[in-house]
């Protein structure tokens, strides 16, 4: 069997070419996202089987702990591989309660991203997201045009979006090239089920990823397995699992795979077992009828 089961085996960020199956390391903190993990030598095992299977985009943030995803990455896998690609997000932070707030402000997403060369030890970001979180009073266009500055003096490599709509894409793609869109997309994401979260207009997802497939970019999958509350295993998914001999969670990233070619998911896990199983899903070939299935129940 084919390592990808659904080619291309690889995508380009940029000029950068990676695997299409990346590691969200937003579970190498504590619960919450907050903290030290509960098991730190199994957080660090975890960060070097992600490089020892072949895994060659990290996707992480100063403000996952906070400073304590960094941390883990940078002490477990610094001086890094030449092939490795890091993928930062700048326009949050945390809260002294675990909450999450915007920091959208050009002085906040400078800040940030000078949180993020340190903590990583690097002198440039490979891919460095803009993550949108409205109702801030900070225009879209002036948060743009802050990460093209921070781009200009040589600290962000490229740039990407996440948490977007359709129109700030394209508002974004009239001022700069992106690389990439890291929004909210899996196999449990139909309408009914993600109810009022933001930027929740489910069929405009499906715009995105077809808009980034057409235009070249990469589509990151975030909440690849399920959303909080909201599980994965579906009847569908059961079925097209058992049919395979596959654990739900596999079948959610095969589907991701099978869906586009843009796609580029990103499971998280702090479980070398689930990260090895979560990496094992590329070589499920799902039929057309497999996908087709999962595609229709998640608008049923």
């Amino acid at each position: 069997m084919n390592e990808f089961a659904h080619p291309p085996s690889t995508i380009r960020l940029g000029e950068l070419e990676v695997r299409r199956l990346g590691f969200g390391a937003m579970q190498i903190p504590g619960p919450m996202v907050w903290g030290e993990p509960k098991d730190p030598e199994r957080a660090r095992a975890t960060l070097k089987r992600v490089v020892s299977l072949g895994i060659q985009v990290i996707d992480t943030s100063w403000y996952y702990g906070p400073f304590v995803s960094n941390r883990f990455i940078a002490e477990t896998l610094h001086p890094y591989p030449k092939n490795l690609v890091l993928v930062t997000k700048l326009g949050g932070k945390r809260t002294p309660d675990k909450g999450w707030v915007a920091a959208l402000r050009p002085e906040e997403l400078r800040q940030g991203c000078d949180e993020d060369l340190k903590s990583l030890k690097k002198e440039r970001i490979d891919v460095v997201n803009l993550r949108w979180i409205g109702h801030t009073g900070v225009p879209f266009g002036e948060a743009i045009d802050a990460m093209i500055r921070l781009q200009e003096e040589g600290k962000i490599r490229h740039l990407a979006l996440s948490n977007v709509t359709l129109a700030q894409i394209h508002e974004a793609l009239e001022r700069t090239p992106i690389v990439g869109v890291e929004n909210l997309y899996n196999v449990a994401a139909g309408e009914k089920r993600l109810g009022k979260l933001p930027h929740a207009e489910v069929k405009d997802q499906e715009r995105i990823v077809d808009l980034c497939a057409s235009r070249g970019i990469a589509f990151l999958p975030f909440f690849s397995l399920a959303i909080p509350g909201v599980s994965h295993d579906s009847p569908a998914v059961l079925r097209v699992s058992q049919r395979h001999g596959a654990t739900v969670a596999q079948i959610a990233i095969a589907w991701l795979l099978a869906r586009s070619p843009a796609m580029l998911p990103i499971p998280g896990t702090s479980s070398p077992q689930h990260l090895e199983e979560n990496w094992a899903a590329r070589s499920i070939a799902l039929s057309r009828e497999d996908v087709a299935e999962i595609s229709a129940a998640r608008y049923a």
